[in-house]
């Protein structure tokens, strides 16, 4: 059993066996404890916020904050197994104040760990998204919805900056104020730089505060028809009809025509009937009855159809037929729509007509040669 001891007391590069084995074991246990040490402290902090976050389960505050709780853990263990073992005095390296392997190992580390804690607070940031998402919801308030994302964007940069800030003046000895004001005088020429990204802030901000349209309406804009689902600091993003995803800078937004179509309080619908040359008159008027008479009475259209015997066509009598449904759901719009063509094939049979179809007509004249 003496063994043991004099083993684990031999000296390798500056440290002993049992130094070795300690470090091994700490990282061992951090492994092992990480997960539950996560889950507890998360569970801990969820408490500051459970009173403002009801409609957002602690699940969902977990899975946010598991990975960098774990990051910033597993850090901690590794400091704590790192701090039981030294470098070889042969090596003789610089001190940690002297530029050499251990200053920047160890400014390596702090930064690993400054970033930790940044991306904790990432992360507590969109749970606020969640929170303040799930109220506007709740209230139905599709602009609060729109806003949220946005205010906990810049909620973000900001502490990206800051954070940046940190590390530059509290790890590599930065003049925090020196370089701020540096930036201030070169703000002229990044603005100058970066025009167009500033017109796509300021049309963001318009965006906001002329409200043309929020999350989740149907608008076309620039020729492109799509549900708006993000707008951002830079752009819009639309999911088009098609599901394509289409980014439209926030300038196009403000400067070109805009068409909120969810604003509509109705869809159209405009096409015409052709129907063949040997249609009578009493036939043709009793369909463009029955057919106004069958819009005007559907569930789902208003009183403003209108069903006319618009014009004599190269092959076809055609019938004008437009009418407006009330919904602006698609599916909807298209089910209401296709009820409507049945039943015009229905009324069109029912007086014996025809549907016309291009064609044309060769008259050949023959001429009798004198006898």
């Amino acid at each position: 059993m003496k063994e043991i001891p004099e083993l684990l007391e031999r000296v390798y590069l500056g440290n002993t066996i049992g130094d070795y084995a300690l470090f091994v074991l700490i990282i061992i246990l951090g492994v092992i404890l990480k997960p539950f040490i996560s889950r507890i402290s998360n569970k801990l902090l969820f408490r500051l916020f459970k009173k403002y976050a009801e409609d957002v389960p602690v699940e969902k505050f977990q899975k946010l904050l598991h990975k960098p709780v774990s990051y910033t853990l597993m850090l901690l263990f590794i400091f704590l197994a790192l701090s039981h073992l030294q470098f070889p005095p042969q090596w003789e390296l610089a001190p940690k104040d002297e530029f050499g392997l251990h200053l920047l190992l160890n400014r390596l580390y702090l930064v690993l760990l400054y970033s930790g804690f940044i991306w904790i607070a990432l992360r507590l940031a969109d749970f606020i998204k969640l929170v303040m998402i799930s109220r506007a919801g709740k209230k139905e308030d599709k602009y609060t919805g729109q806003i949220v994302p946005f205010f906990v964007d810049t909620i973000k940069l900001i502490i990206v900056v800051f954070g940046v800030l940190v590390i530059l003046g509290s790890i590599f000895g930065v003049n925090v104020g020196t370089l701020v004001a540096g930036l201030g005088i070169g703000g002229l020429a990044i603005a100058l730089a970066a025009r167009e990204t500033l017109e796509n802030l300021l049309g963001s901000f318009t965006i906001f505060l002329d409200k043309p349209f929020v999350v989740g309406d149907l608008v076309n804009a620039s020729g492109i028809t799509g549900v708006v689902e993000n707008v951002g600091f830079r752009s819009t993003r639309l999911r088009t009809l098609d599901k394509s995803y289409v980014t439209l800078p926030n300038k196009k937004m403000v400067d070109s025509e805009l068409d909120n179509l969810s604003l509509r309080t109705s869809r159209r619908s405009n096409f015409t009937v052709g129907l063949t040359y040997d249609t009578g008159i009493d036939q043709m008027k009793a369909i463009v009855k029955d057919i106004q008479d069958y819009v005007d009475n559907h569930p789902n259209t208003n009183q403003d159809g209108r069903v006319r015997f618009k014009e004599f066509g190269s092959s076809s009598l055609n019938i004008m037929v437009m009418y407006f449904v009330d919904t602006m759901d698609w599916t909807t719009y298209l089910d209401v729509k296709e009820e409507i063509n049945y039943r015009i094939m229905e009324i069109v049979k029912t007086h014996e007509a025809s549907f016309a179809f291009p064609s044309t007509s060769v008259y050949i004249e023959k001429n009798n040669p004198a006898n």
